[in-house]
């Protein structure tokens, strides 16, 4: 039987705390071995009830106890976990990917350091079927995200625009333009734009829809592929964490099954 894998997180928000309870509750291959935050005392509580706490750290020092190292912190220290991560080789699970793409040099700099950067499908659907089209030709990829007008509290571009989401009381298209751009301007709110841009023709053809609806209830993705090999239309609708409503419930699970999925002797999906 091949050694278990040793599983660090940075954060212990909505994705961070519940992707901690399902590693310490048991994944064949996986144990989870440290974790951080930046309250340190919040972090001992959470995981103070555990079968195996694993050991509290500062976030750079995550990698120095892990094979994988996960980030689910605030988009503001990312680079510095990924750095730390890639810097030793490891394993680095992001799931703030729309930091990743202004930062594709860590790309460059894994490959030098014999690291890997494994992007999880999160809230979105169909990133395989995406891949598999974009080894062709591929005319165009937009999506079109929709969120209850309190899951965009706090966005950049909101702020620097002058856009109170809480005065939204229809429909209403917000921002519009290529996955780079809205990843800069929403970066807790375009993973999925993200990762969909990543995984087909790059943030710069990426086209991005983002509207603040009052009628919906849950954050909703609908994407469009124009492929050579197939027409792609997609929609996923998200139930919002009650943590965190600028992410949804399905976020953790997908990083789990993405961690599952690095060690499993059966793998579905590309």
């Amino acid at each position: 039987m091949a050694a278990e894998m040793k599983v660090a997180i940075g954060g212990l928000g909505a994705i961070g705390a519940h992707l901690a309870r399902a590693l310490d509750a048991g994944v064949q291959g996986l144990r989870l071995t440290a974790v951080a935050a930046r309250d340190q005392e919040k972090a001992k509580r959470t995981i103070a009830g555990f079968r195996a706490p694993p050991a509290v750290v500062a976030l750079p020092e995550l990698a120095e106890h892990a094979d994988i190292v996960v980030e689910a912190a605030p988009a503001a220290v990312f680079e510095q976990i990924a750095e730390s991560a890639i810097a030793h080789g490891r394993i680095f699970v992001p799931s703030s990917v729309g930091a990743l793409l202004p930062r594709m040099h860590l790309v460059d700099r894994a490959r030098e350091t014999g690291a890997r950067i494994v992007v999880p499908t999160g809230a979105l659907l169909g990133l395989d079927a995406v891949r598999a089209a974009a080894e062709g030709e591929v005319e165009s990829v937009t999506i079109e995200t929709r969120k209850p007008p309190r899951g965009l509290e706090g966005a950049p571009y909101l702020i620097e625009n002058g856009i109170d989401v809480f005065a939204i009381t229809e429909p209403r298209i917000v921002f519009k333009g290529n996955a780079f751009d809205a990843a800069r301007g929403f970066p807790a709110n375009v993973n999925v734009a993200a990762a969909l841009a990543l995984a087909g023709i790059g943030p710069e053809r990426t086209q991005v829809e983002i509207w603040g609806d009052p009628t919906v209830t849950r954050n909703t993705h609908t994407i469009k592929v124009e492929a050579a090999a197939a027409r792609l239309t997609m929609t996923i609708e998200n139930v919002p964490s009650e943590e965190n409503p600028r992410t949804g419930r399905i976020t953790p699970l997908s990083i789990l099954a993405c961690l599952r999925g690095l060690t499993s002797t059966l793998k579905v999906g590309s």
